[in-house]
Formats: structure tokens, C-alpha cells, sequence
């Protein structure tokens, strides 16, 4: 922090105080009905969000990504619904439709060097002509209750032991790969983090962990729709900071050209990192479809695109590219789902979740802003 570097530490505080507010105001906000639900509500644009992370990181922005879900959505209802594709296939093909058309943007950036932003701009455009052109005049699709996609966000592991097991594991985790990076930096002579850090890290992922498995396990359990989010999110977070990949993405970020210089394929990277925006869209389309069991010419809205971007730079991820994690898009969404379902449940006016939300996301960059400068003093960035 003496360098500038003030991490999730502003995020993790807002989250706070926006929990004591409606928590004063209601004393439902932090029931384990109202926290459960909102595990859930998170999932869809939260999934949509870590891919922007992706782009972020690069430091250009994907405007297509309310779009590509949409899209996606209407891929599968069309698919399953109206045409008799079994479910699974169904699936693929709504997945596939989404890294296609990130591919496609991506390749399209890299080899023209429009700003990213124009590129998904008219990719915005396309993809919502094209959805609302499949699903034609029937307007909106009623999923099956019942199938594999609509259980996604209505199914619940009811027995306790399952989110009890999912806290160890996530400790456990935590603990080993910190000591795993400790020891490999100590053998290397590099700085390295003290085994009482580490502790100190592993348990307080515990704490938080199993806190969260209590309060889950109060209402109906753990829900199928939060253990996908966590296992994408962290998956995606091991790319990011444990592969050549990952690297070569904080690289992008942090100078295209040194990046160029270094004999990295630019190209290559940049097309992947639209191709996992797309991608992540379309599952996350799936997931919001799920969550209503319909998709309609509303999906993908620009209200989506608007509240993933946000969760990414609320979260952390810096607007100039080079810092942040996947981690950042779920704390975003977390402080964005708690402003709505605190306004839902004190009946506050819509309007007013904007102006708030707005307001967050101001603060948010203007930190960012400021920690650039802060660590550009220390000779850091």
C-alpha cells in the first residue's frame, strides 16, 4: 500500500458499508434467503464480467458482450425449443456461436488495429440484429423447467457436507499454492512471502469460506449456479497468473509494443482474448437465461453490457491494462447485485440503483487512476 498498490482493499470496504446500510434499513439484507439468492443472481453477468477482465487487461474494451449473450441465448432456445436439438448439442452450439463471434472480433482488432471498442461496437450492432432475426416474431422462448439449462440457476446441493467440503477445499487450496510459490521463490533467491502469511492468507479464506457455507446451508444449500461461477473464476484465475498464456495477456497489457519486441505473437493473443470474452458471454447468457427460464428480444440488454463492465473496474481490474484478476469481476458483482437487492428489498426507486451504482464506479476509477500515478512515483508501473 506504501507504493500505491491498495489492491481489493478499496472494493472489499464499499461491499461493507453497502451491507450496513441496507442491513440497517432491513434487517433481511443478510438473511440467508436474501444472501443465497443473491449467490445466485451474481452468476450470470458475473461470468459475462470475467471475461471483460480479460480485455481489460489488455486495455481495450469488448462493448459486445450484452450482445453475444443474447445471442448465444437465442441460439439455444432456437436450437432446443422450437427445433427438437437435444440439450447437450443445443448447448455446444449456443457456446460455440460465442467464441465464434469473439474469434472473429478479435482477429479483426488484431489485424487491423481498430481500438478494440469500434470493433465490438459494430459487433454489438451485428449480434443483436442477428439474435433478434432468429428469433423471428414468436418474440420470446419459454425454456423447459424441467431441462438441464433451467436447473442450472434452480438446482441446490441440499446436504451440508457438500458446501462445508467446498470451503476445505478452497482453503486448502489457497494454503497450497501460496506455500507452492513461496518455496519456489526462496529456492530462486526471489522476495517471497513469510510462512505466517501464508497462514495468515489460508485462514482467512477459511473464515470467509465456511461463514458462507454456514449461511448457505441455513436456507436450501449450496447452489450448482455459485459452484460453476467459483470453479470458472478460479480456473481461469490459475491461466491467467500460472501460464505462458496469462502472461503473455499481462504483457499485452503493459506494452504492446515491448510485447512485439519480445517476439510475442500480438496477433495470436489478441484474437484469444476477444475469442474468451465471447465465450464467457455466451455461457454467461445461458446462465441469465436459466435464471427467468426464457429468452426474449430484451436478453443481452444494455444494461448487461453496462453492469459486467462495471463489476470488472469496480472490482480492480485497471482501465490502462496490465492489473487485476479474474477475482475482481466477483467482487464487482457483489457490490452491484447487493446495491439492486438492497433496493428491492426497501423499496428504494430503480432510478436511484443507477445513480449509486454510477457513483461507485466513478470512485472506482478515479482510485484506479490515482493508484497509476502513486505507483508510476515509486517507479512501479
Amino acid at each position: 500500500m506504501s507504493a500505491g498498490e491498495v489492491g481489493s482493499l478499496p472494493v472489499v470496504l464499499v461491499l461493507a458499508v453497502v451491507w450496513i446500510i441496507f442491513q440497517s434499513l432491513n434487517e433481511n439484507f443478510l438473511s440467508p434467503r436474501n444472501l443465497s439468492n443473491l449467490s445466485v443472481d451474481i452468476v450470470g453477468t458475473g461470468l459475462i464480467a470475467v471475461g471483460i477482465v480479460f480485455v481489460l487487461l489488455l486495455g481495450e474494451l469488448d462493448l459486445s458482450v450484452g450482445s453475444i449473450s443474447g445471442l448465444a441465448a437465442a441460439v439455444f432456445a432456437v436450437l432446443n425449443v422450437l427445433n427438437g436439438v437435444p440439450e447437450w448439442l443445443a448447448v455446444i452450439m449456443a457456446v460455440l456461436a460465442g467464441t465464434l463471434t469473439g474469434t472473429v472480433q478479435g482477429y479483426s482488432f488484431a489485424k487491423t488495429r481498430v481500438p478494440a471498442f469500434v470493433v465490438t461496437l459494430a459487433g454489438l450492432l451485428t449480434w443483436n440484429g442477428i439474435m433478434l432475426s432468429i428469433l423471428g416474431t414468436s418474440g420470446t422462448i419459454n425454456l423447459d423447467e424441467s431441462g438441464f439449462v433451467a436447473r442450472l440457476t434452480s438446482h441446490y446441493f441440499t446436504h451440508d457436507a457438500v458446501a462445508y467440503g467446498l470451503a476445505a477445499v478452497s482453503a486448502g487450496a489457497v494454503f497450497l499454492v501460496c506455500h507452492q510459490d513461496r518455496r519456489r521463490r526462496r529456492a530462486m533467491g526471489m522476495p517471497h512471502r513469510s510462512l505466517l502469511d501464508v497462514v495468515v492468507r489460508a485462514g482467512g479464506v477459511a473464515v470467509i469460506a465456511f461463514s458462507a457455507a454456514y449461511v448457505l446451508n441455513r436456507f436450501q444449500g449450496l447452489p450448482l449456479a455459485l459452484l460453476v461461477f467459483l470453479v470458472v473464476v478460479a480456473g481461469l484465475d490459475i491461466v491467467l497468473r500460472h501460464t505462458h498464456y496469462g502472461r503473455q495477456v499481462y504483457a499485452l497489457g503493459g506494452s504492446v509494443e515491448a510485447a512485439r519486441r519480445a517476439s510475442l505473437s500480438v496477433t495470436r493473443v489478441q484474437t484469444a482474448v476477444l475469442a474468451v470474452s465471447g465465450t464467457m458471454a455466451a455461457v454467461g447468457g445461458l446462465f441469465l437465461a436459466s435464471r427467468i427460464t426464457s429468452v426474449s428480444q430484451n436478453s443481452g440488454s444494455a444494461v448487461l453490457l453496462l453492469n459486467a463492465i462495471a463489476a470488472a473496474v469496480i472490482g480492480g481490474t485497471s482501465l490502462f491494462g496490465g492489473r487485476g484478476t479474474t477475482w475482481s469481476a466477483v467482487l464487482g458483482m457483489l457490490v452491484i447485485q447487493s446495491i439492486a437487492s438492497g433496493m428491492a428489498i426497501t423499496d428504494t426507486p430503480p432510478a436511484a440503483q443507477f445513480v449509486i451504482t454510477g457513483g461507485v464506479l466513478f470512485a472506482a476509477v478515479v482510485i484506479d487512476s490515482l493508484s497509476r500515478r502513486s505507483q508510476e512515483a515509486h517507479g512501479r508501473a
